[in-house]
């Protein structure tokens, strides 16, 4: 039996479009994907403070809206990428949920832990995903081999291997694979078990680092513990934060303020 499409009548969509700051049009067209991916991805910060401190991570629609809209916090893919999707098929987008193995920062064969989603339009297939933070993703891309494909602050193709379909960053050299994927879809059931994963096991990235980034036209912020990253203009400058500099640029670079008397605590601040 074929499950059955998430129900995104739960979507408070006014309020989501509030939150991301957009006011154009509603229709399943590649102008107005692009606006909305682009508007999400410059409103709602990728982080992880609550795996640090010691939160449940809810992926149904209902928890996600409550944590990254009406609370104005951000989130990592499961998060970010489940409601971006809802919002997209309310609006009328057929869209496909898909997921991938992480190879940013890893030789390694790594778990199937990414969200991203696969849209169909018109002009042909389009991957959409606003939650892999860093250098992922700030508009969609067409679903073509080999071809380059501007962002905001780089560039980025996708290649084949087999079955699979490889995103990299050309960004600068050499190239970076960010992921890999297939086009099965998944479901619901499938990113639950990930994301039990993601949030925590020892070896989850997530457990063991403070982990946040955003874009805007101008810039793209990465947070790593106490390295602090603006790329601008093709030249990123590094800086390393103090303990009494954390919490703060947590809250004027990302809007992300902590709950009172909660610290952060993990291997990456305190090794």
């Amino acid at each position: 039996m074929h499950p059955s499409p998430p129900d995104t009548a739960s979507l408070d969509l006014d309020a989501y479009l509030a939150r991301i700051g957009y006011r154009g049009a509603l229709a399943a067209t590649r102008e107005v994907l692009d606006a909305l991916h682009t508007a999400h991805a410059y409103s709602i910060p990728f982080e992880n403070l609550d795996v640090l401190l010691g939160r449940p991570i809810r992926i149904d629609l209902a928890g996600v809206q409550a944590k990254l809209v009406t609370a104005r916090r951000g989130g990592y893919c499961f998060e970010q990428n489940t409601l971006f999707v809802a919002a997209l098929r309310r609006i009328g987008f057929k869209v496909t949920t898909l997921i991938a193995r992480v190879r940013f920062h890893r030789s390694d064969i790594g778990p199937r832990t990414h969200m991203l989603s696969l849209v169909e339009l018109p002009e042909g297939p389009f991957i959409a995903d606003v939650g892999f933070g860093g250098p992922g993703l700030t508009q969609p891309i067409r679903l073509v081999e080999g071809e380059s494909q501007a962002q905001a602050h780089d560039v980025v193709g996708l290649r084949r291997e087999g079955d699979a379909w490889v995103l990299e960053s050309r960004g600068r050299e050499p190239w970076q694979d960010l992921y890999a994927f297939t086009l099965e879809e998944q479901f619901p059931v499938d990113y639950e078990v990930a994301n039990h994963y993601t949030s925590t096991h020892p070896d989850s990235l997530f457990v063991s680092n403070v982990l946040a980034a955003i874009s805007s036209p101008e810039a793209r912020v990465t947070l790593r513990n106490r390295q602090l990253g603006v790329l601008r203009g093709g030249q990123v400058q590094w800086f390393e934060l103090g303990d009494d500099e954390l919490l703060d640029v947590l809250k004027t670079r990302f809007g992300l303020e902590l709950p009172a008397g909660a610290r952060l605590s993990c291997a990456g601040l305190n090794g």
